[in-house]
């Protein structure tokens, strides 16, 4: 019986709302998946980590004292010990420690027509999606947030897919170049080698990546728990 002039759709990657609406249209580009577990470990370093295999990428980050979350993304589907096999020396690194229950999410690519259907907007995963490898997930979700609530108070909720898609606009370029280009197996090989080579480079892009996300989500680059890569 709750009634309301609008609708906020925050109901995650694979909305509900979206597919009854007719929002939703047949995804292009590779499919991947996320699958994650919090082991309990203390973490050895500060930075997220970030291991790299043949058809997926590992990302270790410190969630307190005595536990890091390992989270894998990869094009193959199965259970996180399997994945886990992928990262030997990760693999090695964890062995015997406990750990909580595992989640999983995917695929991860989502299309969306439209991010509005006359008072019913979408916001967060729900509005598209393309993959998490560059870690802008939250920073877009509150920024989007953001953008919908001015198109709410300014009663203008038809400029919200256009302020939507100029907002996301360099994450989808970049986001969908990268997923691309590392499904071919010598892409894959060569970046971590590439990386090596050129640390300056390597970690400008990174910094610039963690810069942005934290600036979309409010949270100033450069200050104590700000996000760092290595």
């Amino acid at each position: 019986g709750f009634r309301a002039r609008y609708l906020a759709a925050a109901d995650g990657l694979h909305s509900p709302v979206r597919a009854a609406l007719g929002l939703a249209r047949p995804a292009r580009g590779p499919r991947r998946w996320g699958i994650r577990r919090h082991v309990a470990v203390a973490p050895w370093s500060e930075s997220v980590e970030v291991h790299w295999a043949p058809d997926g990428e590992a990302y270790v980050t410190p969630v307190a004292d005595d536990c890091v979350g390992i989270a894998v993304l990869s094009s193959a589907r199965g259970g996180f010990d399997a994945h886990l096999d992928g990262f030997p020396a990760l693999r090695d690194r964890l062995h015997g420690a406990g750990h909580g229950p595992d989640r999983a999410a995917g695929p991860l690519r989502q299309d969306v027509r439209h991010r509005r259907a006359g008072r019913v907007l979408l916001v967060g995963d729900a509005a598209g999606y393309v993959d998490a490898l560059t870690g802008e997930g939250m920073g877009l979700a509150f920024g989007a947030a953001e953008a919908l609530v001015d198109c709410v108070v300014t009663d203008r909720p038809q400029d919200y897919d256009r302020r939507w898609r100029g907002l996301t606009r360099r994450y989808r370029a970049l986001t969908t170049a990268l997923v691309r280009a590392t499904a071919h197996p010598w892409v894959r090989a060569g970046l971590v080698p590439a990386a090596g080579a050129a640390p300056p480079v390597f970690a400008a892009a990174v910094n610039q990546l963690a810069y942005r996300a934290a600036v979309r989500s409010g949270w100033p680059a450069g200050t104590p728990g700000s996000p760092r890569t290595r």
